[in-house]
């Protein structure tokens, strides 16, 4: 009698043949890469673009009264409102500055800018940051920090200065212009100098600061936007310098250059920095320009608390 044998059971000393090798094509390869990619600039622009941090640090600031010590300074920077940041997203921000309840807040410039789309004209461009502008000021006015301070920025004097300028100190955001204020306890001054913007030659540090026999005597703080003037900021001595600009240059990958730094930002990118006297903090600032991507290069608000 005959047996039949079942198709998946073989006999003695068969060898069955092994399943042919999975082949790693060019195509796989592209195929992969292309997700890989989409993936992270799927996190970079919606999630790393978003992940707001707050910077803490503690700063000595010479001949600083003793009635301004613990004092908290919040700074925030580059908003580019409506470029890519949401007004949602600035809200949020706002909402953070409040819950760290700190006694200044300073703002250093690049409010709006041209837009995320290449109009057909420069005016155009201007048209659109003039539109959204009364929306980015009355939600900085939000900010409930009575004592508030702003410089304007590069993008603010491409779009029109006198115009943000007018906006955001009729709402109650005092710009300082090359020129500077004591904030004043108990009779002793800290002194806050305001420059205008590198990018557009209206930086001028001898009208701007103090005379020098106050300059020599008295704590000051200067708010610039762009940070690549310390060398000749500090010859007139403050001790603290605020700016913003970079965006820490936006797209940060490891062991390679950012991938965007502006001139005035190529020397002094994002972090700490001295030169003579003069302590630098370069804000990463909230917004991005060209294109809505961060990586490795959070959003910041700042929080000195002077010492």
């Amino acid at each position: 009698m005959s047996v039949e044998i079942a198709p998946e059971i073989q006999s003695e000393g068969e060898l069955s043949s092994p399943r042919p090798p999975h082949r790693f094509t060019r195509r796989s390869f592209l195929a992969l890469a292309a997700t890989s990619l989409g993936g992270l600039a799927l996190y970079s622009g919606e999630i790393a673009r978003h992940k707001l941090t707050v910077e803490e640090y503690t700063v000595h600031l010479p001949r600083l009264p003793e009635v301004f010590r613990g004092m908290r300074i919040a700074q925030i920077s580059d908003i580019h409102y409506l470029e890519w940041t949401e007004s949602s997203f600035l809200r949020h921000v706002v909402d953070q500055v409040n819950a760290l309840n700190p006694d200044l807040v300073v703002l250093t410039g690049d409010f709006v800018t041209y837009g995320p789309v290449r109009w057909p004209s420069e005016d155009a461009h201007k048209r659109y940051a003039l539109r959204h502008l009364p929306e980015c000021v009355s939600i900085l006015t939000g900010i409930r920090c009575p004592l508030r301070y702003a410089t304007l920025g590069n993008h603010d004097m491409m779009v029109g200065g006198r115009y943000v300028y007018g906006d955001l100190v009729s709402q109650g955001l005092p710009i300082l212009r090359n020129s500077a204020v004591p904030l004043e306890r108990n009779g002793q001054r800290l002194w806050l100098v305001g420059l205008g913007s590198a990018c557009a030659r209206d930086v001028d540090p001898d009208r701007a600061f103090p005379d020098s026999a106050v300059r020599d005597k008295e704590a000051m703080i200067v708010l610039a936007h762009e940070p690549d003037i310390l060398p000749e900021i500090a010859k007139y001595g403050p001790g603290l310098m605020l700016a913003g600009h970079t965006h820490g240059g936006q797209v940060c990958i490891p062991l390679l250059p950012p991938a965007f730094l502006p001139a005035y930002g190529e020397h002094y990118p994002q972090g700490w920095f001295r030169c003579g006297p003069t302590q630098l903090y370069v804000n990463r600032g909230i917004g991005t320009i060209g294109v809505p991507l961060r990586l490795n290069c959070p959003p910041e608000i700042t929080l000195l608390t002077l010492a």
